[in-house]
């Protein structure tokens, strides 16, 4: 692993901190903060490399958003996000991969896949139209991945339901402005998105369950070992990296900030054992919040690599381990933050943004824990789960 995007976020930590706020401010990423995301190659970190990308090993992508994400929780979000958008492009059919990318590869695609929007068939492909709320980074992006339902030619959902992927570009849909006015993550500009009556070809369409259950990328012939991941491997790894990494930004943020607190009893916060020894456990489960979501990623890397399909089971597996790293990271910072004080809740304290953009983390539907918990347990059982209970795995 090179980690060279890693590096070159290193490099501009102290920009991409200050530019955090200022995407609080403006309700959107930072116009400078996305023009350092594309010189270093943040997007690109999944990407083919036939179209300028790195194809890295998916832990180094994981590690370069938490650490985007503890100095600019809404760059990480995006980094984390948008960043996975190459991936699956990389098994689109090769007509799309040219739009997007032929004249400029470091084009942005925003999403989101809920199924906002009718797929109509017409001659030749879709009559498509919908909305879509929470697409992040959408106003630095020029194509999306917009979930869709297929429908009959009368305008019926298909039964049973049968959801899309459908890649369009920015000409064809309308960002609404004042769509995103948040407690949490108000940086990452996730605005709702308005399709109308818009004309996709057959090829810019992928089957949902084909994607996530592989049959894409092996119709698709490619063979490397980063695109036979699993999608429910891939997808939610941004958005955990990324909320792990808010959550170590605002740890960093605590520990700068008790360094020379003095508590209401006169007692410094160096000498007061309860305190250090709440904070030291509550990092004590970050930190293994962090490792279980690299080791459940370099776990299922070695499975793939070694030439095996995941199984559903494994699938399940992982996802519950993914959703449990979140809430721990999340849990943790909470034993932390009351622990620093009435101060620590100011506007003009850092503590509060990285606090509240975990949370707000949390909300991902990617990180509900139902579903998927009662999935894997099933299938530790023997019981193979059905409907809903596959849902995203």
């Amino acid at each position: 692993m090179s980690y060279q995007v890693l590096n070159r976020v290193d490099a501009m930590a102290d920009e991409l901190f200050v530019e955090g706020e200022e995407a609080e401010r403006i309700g959107k990423l930072a116009d400078e903060t996305a023009k350092r995301m594309k010189e270093a190659g943040s997007i690109k970190m999944l990407q083919p490399k036939q179209y300028g990308g790195q194809e890295v090993h998916p832990r180094e992508f994981a590690e370069t958003v938490m650490r985007t994400a503890s100095l600019n929780p809404s760059a990480g979000w995006i980094h984390g996000i948008v960043g996975v958008h190459p991936w699956q492009l990389a098994f689109a059919d090769p007509r799309a991969q040219e739009e997007v990318w032929g004249e400029d590869d470091n084009t942005w695609m925003a999403s989101p896949y809920m199924p906002g929007g009718m797929c109509v068939p017409v001659d030749g492909g879709y009559k498509f139209s919908g909305r879509w709320q929470f697409s992040s980074g959408t106003d630095h992006c020029d194509w999306a991945f917009l979930g869709a339902l297929a429908c009959t030619p009368d305008g019926v959902p298909e039964q049973p339901v049968r959801m899309l992927h459908v890649i369009i570009p920015r000409t064809d849909y309308r960002i609404i402005e004042d769509s995103w006015d948040t407690m949490g993550l108000r940086g990452t500009g996730s605005k709702d998105v308005v399709v109308e009556d818009a004309f996709v070809p057959d090829y810019r369409v992928m089957d949902c369950d084909e994607v996530i259950d592989g049959t894409a990328v092996r119709r698709y012939g490619r063979t490397e070992t980063l695109y036979l991941m699993p999608w429910s491997t891939m997808f939610p790894l941004g958005i955990t990296a990324a909320t792990i990494g808010i959550a170590e930004g605002m740890v960093h943020h605590a520990e700068v900030y008790q360094g020379d607190r003095i508590n209401a009893q006169g007692t410094a916060i160096k000498d007061d054992p309860y305190t250090l020894f709440a904070i030291g456990e509550a990092v004590a489960d970050l930190q293994s919040a962090r490792d279980t979501l690299l080791a459940n990623v370099d776990r299922m890397w070695d499975l793939v690599d070694s030439g095996k399909t995941p199984t559903f089971a494994q699938r399940a597996e992982g996802r519950r381990t993914q959703v449990q790293a979140a809430w721990r990271a999340v849990n943790a910072i909470d034993r932390i933050y009351p622990r620093c004080g009435g101060n620590a809740l100011r506007m003009d304290k850092p503590l509060q943004r990285f606090w509240r953009d975990a949370h707000a983390g949390l909300h991902h539907a990617i990180h509900v824990p139902s579903t998927v918990f009662h999935a894997s347990s099933l299938s530790r059982l023997g019981v193979e789960p059905e409907g809903p209970l596959r849902s995203m795995i």
